[in-house]
C-alpha cells in the first residue's frame, strides 16, 4: 500500500458525549464507536470541529484519545485532530497523539489570527517536522478561522515536506477542492471533502472520501455514497446523496455543532449535551429536526 493509502472513505469527527457535568461518558463513547464501525466507516477523527475539541484542553484529550484508541483496537485508522492557535501547543498535541497510536494527524490553521503566508508555512512546517514519519493532514476551515489556505500553501507544504500526504477541505468551493486536488496529485497527495453535502461532487473530482459529521448519527447511508461511488454505480452514489443533503441542511438552523448531537439523541444514541456556552436546539428546531428525519423515513411519526 502507498504510503497515504490508509487515508479514504468515510471519516466521522466522532461525537464526545458528555453528561450534566460536562464529564465524557465513557460507556456511550464506547458505544457510538462500536456504532460507527458497524456502520462501514473507513476511519475516525477524533478532536475534529463537530467533536468540540476547542472545548477540551490536553489533559482533558489525553484520556478521551485513550478510549477511542482502545475500543477501536485496530479495526480502523484513528486520526487526531489538532486545533490551536500556538505552534509550540500544536506540536505538543501532535506529539501526543502520536506517541498514542493515531495513523495521522490532522491540523487546523490557527483561529483568531490571520498569519501571512510565511507564517502559515512556518506553522504547518515545524508540526510535520516534529512528528517524523507520521503522518500530516492539513485540515481547511475557512469558516471557521476566518481565512483559507491558499492553493500555493499546500503545494508547497504538499511538495517539500514528505509525511504531509492529505486534507480535509472544508471550504465548500467545489472549485478550490478540484485545484487542491489537481495541484497536487503529482505526489500523491490526497483530498477528502469537508461538506456532507459536496461527497459525491468531490469524489467526482478525484477526492478519496469525506470527513462526515452525518456519519455519526447515519452511517450506513453516507457510507453508502462512498461505497456505491467506488463500485461503480454512479447513479446509486447520487440518489444517496440526495437523500442525506435535506438532513444535512436542516441541520444549518442550530447553533454550530450542537444539531449532530441533538439528531443522534433523536435517534437513540445517547450521545448526550454540548459544551455550553452552547446548548440543545430550540424545541421548533427540534421539531425541525424530527420531521426531515421523518420525511426521509429515518424515524417514525408519533
Amino acid at each position: 500500500m502507498e504510503k497515504n493509502g490508509f487515508f479514504k472513505g468515510i471519516v466521522p469527527p466522532i461525537a464526545t458525549p458528555i453528561d450534566e457535568n460536562e464529564h465524557v461518558i465513557e460507556s456511550k463513547l464506547r458505544e457510538h464507536i462500536d456504532f460507527l464501525i458497524d456502520g462501514g466507516v473507513s476511519g475516525i477523527l477524533a478532536f475534529g470541529s463537530n467533536s468540540e475539541f476547542y472545548m477540551m484542553d490536553e489533559d482533558e484529550q489525553k484520556p478521551v484519545l485513550k478510549i477511542i484508541i482502545d475500543q477501536v483496537s485496530g479495526r480502523v485508522p484513528v486520526y487526531m485532530g489538532v486545533g490551536a492557535i500556538r505552534t509550540r501547543k500544536c506540536i505538543s498535541i501532535a506529539r501526543m497523539g502520536k506517541e498514542m497510536g493515531a495513523a495521522a494527524i490532522s491540523v487546523l490553521q490557527p483561529m483568531f489570527l490571520k498569519p501571512t503566508e510565511d507564517e502559515l508555512y512556518t506553522h504547518f512546517a515545524s508540526i510535520a517536522d516534529s512528528l517524523g514519519d507520521t503522518p500530516m493532514l492539513l485540515y481547511n476551515n475557512p469558516g471557521r478561522t476566518g481565512y483559507g489556505m491558499s492553493q500555493g500553501l499546500v503545494s508547497r507544504l504538499a511538495h517539500e515536506k514528505e509525511n504531509i500526504i492529505g486534507m480535509k477541505d472544508s471550504s465548500g468551493d467545489i472549485t478550490q477542492t478540484e485545484e487542491f486536488i489537481r495541484r497536487n496529485r503529482d505526489v500523491g497527495f490526497r483530498v477528502m471533502c469537508g461538506k456532507d453535502t459536496l461527497i459525491y461532487s468531490g469524489l467526482c473530482l478525484g477526492a478519496v472520501g469525506a470527513v462526515c459529521c452525518t456519519a455519526n448519527f447515519l452511517p450506513s447511508l453516507v457510507v453508502s455514497i462512498y461505497d456505491r461511488y467506488m463500485a461503480g454505480d454512479t447513479k446509486g452514489s447520487l440518489e444517496a446523496q440526495f437523500e442525506l443533503n435535506p438532513i444535512r441542511l436542516q441541520m444549518d438552523a442550530s447553533s454550530f455543532p450542537v444539531a449532530m448531537k441533538d439528531i443522534g439523541n433523536i435517534l437513540g444514541l445517547g450521545l448526550g449535551r454540548p459544551f455550553l456556552p452552547n446548548k440543545p436546539s430550540t424545541e421548533k428546531q427540534m421539531e425541525g429536526l424530527r420531521k426531515v428525519l421523518i420525511d426521509s423515513g429515518y424515524l417514525k411519526e408519533e
